[in-house]
């Protein structure tokens, strides 16, 4: 038990000791800062994969800050187990003079945080909690009326007009380590602690070149070609800060900013309509008779469907946990359009896999491929994955890397002709959405 009064920031989507907002907040209090970070089982428990790539990367990241506030004299707390009893252990020590955070806009943590907030104020413990997911939240973008944007290009004008300076502010924790709390190093929770593996995984770097950022506009739909930032993981779980990313954006390239809109956009849909998490957004959606075949849904998961691009994409995803933002959008127009699959199969397979699974923003674009979403492609937009490939893999190179054998004759054949396919979908949206 400390004998000095001292404050807890609460790590959860903000692993890093730069630009964190919460933290800065809490290391200008007049206490000493406790860092503590909560392997939630509510969220463990539901991985499929006990060598679950995201499980690995958050240690990788927990252990590099760790390896920081050592030169401090300081350490992180780690603990596995349900928050709500996790806090009732904490709460518990007298000297405990508030609590600080960073917020989360997913329906789950919100309803962690109330819960949460509401056994601090029993023992009359601040808890104070913070903007630095996002760069705009949901009640600082809205009509004139006061309602929120469901179509994207109004929500980005308004939210270009409202962005300033202070938006993207660097908030310097970083200078204030050392007001960290003293204490002896504490060795952080093993994965195998709590029932894990730890995955072989080649995780992106956290820095990108301004020379990439400067033709992202040209180059980020050839998924043959480095085009992409690859920060998603980055931004999913905080180890970069959205607002220095932003500030580099802003200079270098508008369509990467658009990018960053797109996900305070999605975060705002999450946060204003949560039941899109289980429903579609546009309600006669929900009437759509799918097929929900789970032998066709089993070769769209091991990607032998019969289309290259399709079969790259979902055997980039199995082997690295990243797909190509463009073939993100075909293999799920494919799954939903082609083989008329539920886009609830596909959302879930992504979020089991992909190792930036953000739940706003893989919903946002499984509902937009299905034409489900709010600011969705139309139902009769259907991809044709020949064409497709013709304008962003033209040379095959992206296939070729995934589907070796596409060249010869052990390639499958197409497991439904595109022509077909698509005058099925018109024909079941047509009758459903009537």
């Amino acid at each position: 038990m400390s004998s000095t009064p001292y404050v807890i920031h609460w790590l959860r989507r903000d692993l890093r000791l730069f630009d964190n907002t919460a933290l800065f907040h809490a290391l200008q209090s007049e206490y000493p800062v406790q860092l503590v970070f909560i392997f939630d089982q509510q969220i463990l428990d539901k991985l499929e994969d006990k060598a679950d790539r995201r499980l690995t990367f958050i240690h990788q990241a927990l252990t590099e800050m760790e390896t920081v506030v050592r030169k401090y004299g300081a350490s992180i707390q780690t603990y596995y187990g349900e928050p709500a009893t996790i806090w009732q252990q904490l709460i518990a020590e007298p000297m405990l003079k508030g609590v600080y955070t960073n917020r989360d806009y997913e329906p789950y943590a919100r309803q962690r945080d109330s819960a949460v907030s509401s056994l601090l104020k029993v023992q009359n413990i601040p808890f104070h909690h913070f903007k630095d997911h996002v760069l705009l939240e949901a009640h600082e973008v809205l009509k004139d009326d006061g309602n929120p944007y469901t179509v994207f290009t109004p929500y980005s004008r308004k939210w270009k007009s409202v962005a300033c300076e202070t938006t993207l502010e660097n908030q310097a924790s970083e200078k204030l380590l050392h007001k960290l709390m003293p204490r002896e190093p504490v060795s952080l929770l093993a994965l195998e602690a709590m029932g894990f593996e730890t995955a072989a995984a080649d995780f992106p770097g956290k820095e990108v070149r301004d020379a990439r950022l400067l033709l992202y506009h040209s180059q980020r739909n050839l998924p043959s070609l480095p085009g992409t930032s690859r920060l998603g993981v980055h931004l999913r779980f905080g180890t970069i800060s959205i607002r220095a990313l932003a500030a580099r954006a802003r200079k270098l390239n508008e369509t990467f900013l658009n990018e960053l809109i797109w996900r305070d956009f999605y975060q705002m849909i999450l946060w204003h309509y949560p039941h899109v998490v289980k429903t579609a957004f546009k309600p006669a959606y929900e009437h759509i008779p799918w097929r929900n075949n789970e032998t066709e849904f089993e070769r769209w998961c091991t990607g032998n469907t019969g289309y290259p691009i399709v079969d790259a994409g979902m055997r980039e995803l199995l082997a690295t946990g990243f797909m190509h933002n463009r073939v993100r959008m075909i293999t799920a127009s494919f799954l939903t359009k082609h083989l008329l699959i539920d886009w609830r199969w596909g959302e879930a397979w992504f979020a089991r896999h992909l190792l930036d699974f953000d739940l706003a923003a893989n919903n946002g674009g499984w509902q937009w491929a299905a034409g489900s979403g709010c600011d969705a492609a139309p139902y009769f937009r259907i991809f044709n994955p020949e064409e497709q490939t013709k304008k962003f893999d033209a040379q095959g190179d992206y296939i070729r890397r995934w589907v070796p054998e596409f060249d010869s004759l052990s390639y499958v054949q197409p497991m439904v002709k595109h022509k077909f396919a698509r005058e099925r979908a018109l024909e079941v949206y047509g009758k459903a959405l009537r």
